[in-house]
């Protein structure tokens, strides 16, 4: 493997894989070219950034178009990037909440315009000065439009002794009588977490399984995500875990391979290998061999469902959502690319998206394990959000359109 002395450490940089699904002549004649300089634009701003690792993969249905992997897994141990990673994915674990919602929904188990209270008694606590706490739906918890705020932690959260994330659901209604409604619920987008934690409490509540075994049991396994977890990694995985680095002038701090995201999982605790996100896309992608496993797991008109455009995104929280205009049920829809739906994710020094084009039928992923300290000017190097929003550009404006 070369290597390369970038900002005062090693950086390994694997050899793209490309992989035709089918023959040569049903792919767009200009792909080679157009994927080329994308590889080329995911590359340079990993280098010039300075990050320590990170993936970027196209695919059609779950077959790979083509992958990139760029530099190091774990620094101390030589592991480079492949196939076989797994990342922490964050936020995008918001999407499998929501799938899980509206498999509840389809089973007549909840309405999406139930209050929110009648299956959590105890947001009773909650302040709201726009009216009863009754108004608030599981909808609005889904479109983050309820107005709550926006972190679980309102109080600080960066002690040494502190837990990474609250641990226990008591902790979260502990809050509760001290917690206020920001706004009228329903009247705008505000990304909030403590949001989609009430909804993966629900899940529990209506199922009688915790948060992590109801998706595992529901979702990850039908899909064939066998490679898919919660929290800290099982030890025969561990071998492909993605360590996650916080780097200051250059210099790259080891983070973990694991953190416990505690009673907030339902947000953001899902880690995986690319090959498990193909399996995912897939799905959203949908048609195909697989669409009767798919529709068993959620009938295709209830994704679709998810998809249509409920509020413009223009919260201030959620800065590095530029470009992803609307909020649809959890999913992000860019306005200027309305058949496009995803998320994004981030935390600790992980990074990543997932964007499907609908009717191009081709999805694309990106992982990256870096992120820059910040300075006091409010900088940081690198800047993982600002190069995964230029990477995902790149995707929208010069990749998707082929394949349409």
């Amino acid at each position: 493997m070369p290597m390369r002395l970038r900002g005062g450490f090693a950086v390994a940089c694997a050899i793209a894989a490309f992989v035709p699904p089918a023959t040569e002549a049903q792919m767009p004649s200009d792909f080679d070219r157009k994927w080329s300089e994308a590889r080329s634009f995911f590359r340079d701003h990993l280098e010039e950034q300075q990050m320590v690792g990170g993936s970027l993969g196209l695919f059609r249905g779950t077959e790979p178009l083509a992958q990139e992997f760029y530099g190091w897994a774990d620094l101390d141990e030589k592991r480079g990037i492949d196939a076989d990673t797994i990342f922490h994915w964050g936020s995008i674990t918001k999407t499998l909440t929501g799938i899980a919602i509206l498999q509840l929904r389809d089973q007549g188990l909840l309405s999406l315009d139930d209050p929110v209270v009648d299956h959590l008694p105890e947001l009773r606590a909650v302040h709201n000065p726009f009216g009863d706490i009754r108004d608030i739906t599981i909808r609005h918890v889904m479109t983050h439009s309820a107005g709550f705020r926006a972190s679980s932690w309102p109080w600080g959260g960066g002690e040494p002794w502190h837990p990474f994330e609250p641990t226990e659901w008591s902790q979260l209604v502990a809050m509760f009588p001290y917690t206020e409604i920001e706004f009228e619920p329903g009247s705008r987008f505000s990304y909030s977490n403590p949001a989609i934690i009430f909804l993966g409490r629900i899940i529990e509540e209506l199922t009688g399984d915790d948060y992590e075994v109801y998706v595992d049991k529901n979702i990850l396994k039908p899909l064939g995500m066998y490679r898919s977890y919660f929290d800290r990694t099982p030890r025969h995985l561990l071998k492909y875990r993605s360590n996650n680095y916080y780097v200051e002038d250059g210099a790259p701090k080891a983070n973990g391979l694991d953190f416990d995201t505690g009673i907030t999982v339902s947000n953001s605790g899902l880690n995986a290998p690319f090959s498990d996100m193909a399996q995912y896309v897939g799905f959203l992608i949908g048609k195909g061999e697989r669409q009767s496993d798919y529709e068993a797991i959620l009938a295709r008109s209830s994704l679709e469902q998810m998809w249509q455009a409920v509020l413009p995104m223009s919260d201030p929280v959620a800065p590095s959502e530029a470009g992803s205009d609307s909020v649809g049920l959890i999913f992000f829809i860019p306005s200027t690319q309305p058949r496009i739906v995803g998320h994004t994710g981030s935390q600790n020094a992980f990074n990543a998206f997932l964007y499907v084009d609908i009717d191009g039928g081709t999805a694309a992923v990106a992982a990256f394990n870096s992120e820059g300290v910040r300075k006091r000017d409010g900088s940081r190097r690198p800047d993982s959000s600002a190069t995964l929003n230029a990477v995902r550009a790149r995707i929208f404006d010069e990749i998707f359109p082929l394949f349409r």
